[in-house]
């Protein structure tokens, strides 16, 4: 059986859209049943929305119930849920309803993900926000990962440039507006 493999990253992050800068150190745990992709589009998805409480689920793919990284607020509720992938209707109707802000990184055609939010009887499905990362852009990215990782990332007016080594990779990190659709 498989067992679960532990990746670092040491991310110098520059997020100018948001406007944030911050020197990142966290480890994660790759499930034998995640994808790289997978894995790569939740270290981004936490890199891009770094704040104080942040935090990935304990349980990891253990927790099918939790989102994938979180932010709690001061009552103990959520205020950020950030999923992966392109979850199921009823997972993002739950998500809608447990935090005041979802987010979806995709990794995946978004168009099929977009569909099933609009097609989905979710509650308050048009606030949901969708980002999209090119599949050539992941498979680069791929090609230079390491147990132990030092990288730079810089997103600007949606242009995502990560330096991984000697290697630079860009792509773009896809914004779906579902409340114009």
């Amino acid at each position: 059986m498989a067992t679960p493999s532990l990746y670092r990253f040491r991310i110098d992050l520059s997020n100018i859209d948001q406007g944030i800068y911050d020197r990142l150190d966290f480890r994660m745990v790759i499930h034998p049943s995640e994808n790289h992709a997978y894995l790569l589009t939740r270290m981004l998805a936490y890199a891009l929305n770094a704040q104080e409480g942040l935090k990935f689920s304990a349980e990891g793919l253990g927790d099918p119930d939790a989102p994938p990284i979180s932010l709690e607020d001061p009552r103990g509720g959520l205020s950020l849920w950030i999923d992966i992938g392109n979850p199921s209707a009823r997972r993002m109707h739950k998500a809608t309803k447990a935090a005041r802000r979802v987010m979806i990184y995709t990794y995946k055609n978004p168009e099929i993900l977009i569909a099933e939010i609009q097609g989905g009887n979710i509650f308050q499905g048009e606030k949901i926000e969708v980002f999209s990362l090119p599949e050539e852009f992941l498979t680069e990215l791929e090609a230079n990962l390491e147990r132990d990782n030092t990288w730079s990332v810089l997103l600007s007016d949606g242009a995502l440039t990560v330096g991984a080594g000697s290697e630079t990779i860009t792509g773009e990190l896809g914004r779906h507006d579902l409340s114009r659709r």
